[in-house]
């Protein structure tokens, strides 16, 4: 019952935080846009389907038609559910009202952030063909990698034999056969990943690994050790990349400006941090930028604006 309470509140939230946006004068969106449904006294318009014909993407033209009979079809069902929750007082329910708060700090923080960045200049073709030459792991020396993936619980006491176990062992498999045989609690996987796909705090370690190596990380009381099964090279060319490459440069001037402009909005903002959070202004003023906005930032920050920027990808 209680997990049937959360999806209906999950449908309530979502539908009416979707149409916040259209929740304005009514007349004035009657004027502007032929209506396409009714569902009891209220109207679904064209406007609303083609607001959510975008999310699609390019939809070709011979589908169109269909999928915004679709689009409307789900609308009109989102709309009954809407009106049924707020029959029942769905909407006068403290979790729902948080959640439709959240969602209205959501909507509108990214719309301020996409009207902010909107006229960010695109990358030019010199900071493409630079962004290409600093990373040849992702272009240039491109790899698809088949690797291994161990994840050892390590202890103080043992932590040293598994290191020293790894480095002699020939195989991966002779490896984990010896922490079965010394009862040490690991798993494995294995994965086929691009270079793309990898994390780049770890691209330029793979990279410089042959094929049957292996390198190890530790987190905690957790070795990670990823493994080298195989790799092939599949370059790719200044040409073939530079769209990928446009477009994340693209998105990380948005988020620098976005930083920029959050930081300046904090500093004039009156911040007061209470009870038992007094002192998580002091955590947010002590960590400082390690690199651009683009590839790091401040906890806090960083979540307020990938939340805000999360149209921009």
């Amino acid at each position: 019952m209680q997990q049937m309470r959360r999806i209906g509140m999950g449908v309530l939230v979502m539908a009416v935080a979707i149409s916040l946006a259209g929740c304005g004068d009514k007349k004035k969106g009657k004027e502007a846009s032929q209506v396409a449904a009714k569902v009891n006294s209220d109207e679904i318009t064209v406007h609303q389907i083609n607001q959510e014909l975008s999310k699609l993407g390019n939809v070709a033209p011979e589908q169109s038609k269909l999928a915004a009979k679709q689009v409307l079809r789900s609308i009109v069902d989102q709309q009954v559910l809407v009106q049924k929750a707020i029959e029942e007082k769905m909407d006068r329910d403290p979790q729902v009202v948080q959640a439709l708060d959240a969602a209205r700090r959501q909507i509108l923080s990214q719309s301020y952030i996409q009207k902010l960045t909107a006229n960010v200049a695109k990358p030019s073709d010199a900071e493409i063909a630079d962004y290409y030459q600093k990373n040849p792991a992702l272009f240039a020396e491109r790899r698809i990698y088949r690797l291994q993936e161990v994840i050892v619980q390590t202890t103080p006491s043992n932590v040293e034999a598994i290191k020293a176990e790894l480095a002699k062992a020939k195989q991966l498999s002779d490896f984990i056969e010896w922490l079965k045989a010394q009862k040490i609690p690991a798993r494995a996987a294995q994965s086929v990943k691009a270079a793309e796909q990898l994390p780049m705090e770890l691209l330029p370690r793979l990279a410089k690994m042959q094929n049957g190596q292996a390198l190890n990380m530790m987190s905690g009381n957790m070795m990670n050790i990823v493994f080298v099964a195989d790799s092939q090279s599949q370059p790719r060319t200044l040409e073939q990349s530079k769209a990928d490459i446009e477009r994340y440069l693209t998105n990380a001037k948005k988020r620098q400006v976005a930083m920029a402009e959050l930081k300046k909005l904090r500093e004039k903002a009156k911040i007061e941090y209470l009870g038992d959070y007094s002192d998580a202004g002091k955590d947010a003023a002590a960590a400082a930028p390690a690199t651009p906005a683009a590839a790091a930032a401040p906890a806090a920050e960083q979540g307020a604006v990938e939340r805000g920027a999360a149209g921009l990808k």
